[in-house]
């Protein structure tokens, strides 16, 4: 899941070696901490929104094997 994170994230960043996620697992929830470069935190997140909406919404539907929650939060 990390990879395809970093996949989806790589082209839209200027800064693509400082892309970095953190996983923390919980009994009933996965959660993934995406960091960028602080330049480009607008350009991930995207107007009102949008990209990380995208974002998130592919990661969610990538999750197939597990019966863990997945959650996405963007630093």
């Amino acid at each position: 899941m990390e990879a395809l994170i970093k996949s989806i994230v790589k082209p839209l960043v200027d800064n693509p070696n400082e892309i970095s996620v953190e996983v923390k697992e919980e009994a009933s929830k996965v959660i993934y901490h995406l960091t960028v470069h602080s330049e480009d935190v607008g350009k991930v997140i995207g107007k009102n929104g949008r990209i990380a909406k995208a974002i998130r919404t592919v990661v969610y539907a990538a999750n197939t094997d597990s019966k863990k929650r997945i959650f996405l939060d963007i630093m």
